[in-house]
């Protein structure tokens, strides 16, 4: 039967807009047919130092650890409130300078992401997960040994920049090993990791302060990161791979599941029997060496445009980094997810701060417990904001004509504008009333919903939007991020006190509403902002690698 593709629809050459499946035409068929396969982004090489040709076991290693780093960080980053009662009954340090360390933290996090930014361009993703689990340590170590209020404070400053990694370096390390189609999914699982270390490390902690002593927080995490700082330098491997300079002058075979807009015409030339242009059967890479295990995971890989040991290239990078700011999709996503982070405030407060009172008298390890309805919550958002989002963009390309814009992935986001608003409301209500605990309970997980796809959806569509620039977006998300969160820390505890609970939480409901509603207009023109930022971001990308 004679199956030709289709090319009555015109691929605008815009990030973000790409080609998910090959339209075909059949005689005699009246419905539409598709492509029984996904066109690839990044197109694929046969290299075997391409990270997306790994094998199964050693791609999903890589995965595994760096997921496990971002639950870890996530963990240390959270675990101080568990130390909170204690810290003031041993040491008389106040609840208002916990608060204080909590603000520096997100500082930490935030800041250090921005500053470390050009790091794995020149020097590879590597060397930065190893600074940042030595950061952990020492501020771990510091923790454990906490005599003052500078120390509560200061120790949270290397604690946010360990953290500071898995906001940005562990997507830019995700994004190496998997396709943009499967980038919800991942996502998923990366928001999931974040979502375990957030909401269980305070319960592991809580039960170790209980029973060993607070300050044994701090010892555990000393010895699980120096044990995780030895696995990674032994067998974390670095993904950064010239892509582009291997790719050049290559064009790819629909007898492969790449297939480029340009493929597709080629293909249909070559089925009549008429290759042009250099079309080729072939990947490129096949005949690179493999490089040896010692290679493979050396401490840094420089950058092959390095010149010296690249101080002026770093502190141009760092300067053009700022850049990112200009781009409506990054301010978008990370006011989604400094949202979240910001609202995982208000309910660890109000949890530390009335639940071990009338009428609950909760202990350490109850209110500990009640980061699981929250965790529930949140492996439900990944799996909608994750592995459904991916399905759903592919429903959406097949109804456009197998063409997929970054767009598509915003409409699940509207549900979340009134889960996670209503799961606040009921949770501070419920709170500020004394009610039982179920009801609070479900608002938690209401809250936990919004954690999991919000940010994960957030995140999925800045990367397809602006799909070369993973890093630097992510760097910009961070900043917005833990500013805002910062801020809320900081007011937190004045708003409840000046306000109520109910009125409180009513409010930051009404703000997670407003949040949520400005998907609105990026559903309607965030494509029209990809086009009026379009120059920028060919101008950013020749900047940052000369091309």
């Amino acid at each position: 039967m004679d199956h030709r593709v289709r090319h009555d629809e015109e691929l605008e050459d815009l990030a973000g807009t790409h080609r998910m499946f090959a339209r075909i035409e059949s005689p005699g068929q009246t419905s539409t047919i598709y492509s029984e396969n996904i066109t690839l982004v990044p197109q694929p090489t046969k290299s075997p130092n391409d990270p997306l040709n790994w094998g199964t076991a050693r791609k999903y290693w890589h995965a595994t650890l760096i997921l496990f780093m971002t639950a870890l960080t996530a963990a240390i980053s959270n675990d101080a409130g568990s130390a909170g009662e204690a810290l003031d009954e041993d040491l008389g340090i106040s609840y208002d300078v916990q608060n204080t360390a909590a603000g520096v933290l997100f500082i930490g996090i935030g800041y250090w992401a921005l500053l470390a930014s050009p790091m794995p361009w020149l020097y590879g993703r590597k060397v930065q997960y190893l600074i940042c689990l030595l950061a952990a340590i020492g501020g771990s170590i510091w923790f454990a040994r906490i005599q003052t209020s500078n120390d509560t404070i200061w120790n949270q400053l290397f604690i946010g920049a360990s953290e500071s990694c898995a906001e940005t370096v562990a997507q830019l390390s995700l994004s190496d090993l998997f396709f943009q189609h499967q980038r919800g999914s991942v996502l998923g699982v990366y928001i999931l990791a974040t979502s375990i270390g957030t909401f269980l490390g305070p319960l592991i902690a809580g039960y170790i302060s209980s029973n060993v002593g607070w300050r044994w927080i701090g010892w555990t995490s000393t010895i699980i990161c120096g044990i995780t700082l030895l696995v990674f330098i032994f067998t974390l491997e670095e993904t950064a791979f010239e892509r582009d300079n291997i790719l050049s002058g290559h064009l790819i075979s629909p007898a492969n599941p790449t297939l480029t807009e340009e493929g597709e015409k080629q293909a249909f030339n070559a089925a009549q029997g008429s290759p042009e242009n250099g079309y080729t059967d072939e990947l490129p890479g096949a005949t690179d060496p493999k490089k040896p295990y010692w290679k493979s995971i050396a401490l840094v890989t420089p950058a092959p445009n390095l010149v010296g040991f690249g101080f002026k290239q770093y502190f141009v990078r760092l300067f053009n980094t700022l850049r990112v700011f200009y781009f409506p999709a990054v301010l978008y996503s990370g006011l989604q997810w400094g949202a979240q982070d910001a609202w995982l405030s208000f309910y660890l407060t109000v949890q530390q701060d009335n639940w071990y009172d009338a009428p609950w008298y909760y202990s350490d390890q109850a209110v500990s417990i009640m980061n699981v309805p929250t965790l529930i919550g949140a492996i439900i958002g990944c799996v909608y904001g994750g592995w459904f989002s991916d399905y759903f963009m592919q429903w959406m390309a097949k109804r456009r004509g197998g063409i997929s814009e970054a767009e598509d992935r915003l409409w699940l986001m509207l549900p979340s504008g009134l889960i996670n608003p209503a799961g606040l409301m009921l949770f501070g209500i419920g709170s500020g009333k004394g009610w039982s605990w179920p009801a609070p309970y479900v608002g938690l997980a209401m809250i936990g919903f919004g954690w999991g796809c919000a940010g994960d959806l957030g995140m999925a569509y800045l990367m397809d939007a602006y799909p070369e620039m993973v890093l630097e977006g992510m760097v910009g998300v961070a900043v917005i991020n833990n500013t805002l969160a910062c801020i809320f820390t900081f007011v937190c505890s004045f708003w409840i006190d000046a306000s109520g609970l109910s009125n409180t939480f009513t409010a930051i409901g009404v703000l997670s509403l407003f949040f949520h509603a400005l998907t609105i207009p990026m559903l309607w023109y965030g494509k029209s902002a990809r086009r009026w930022t379009a120059k920028k971001y060919r101008n950013y990308l020749h900047l940052r690698d000369g091309r």
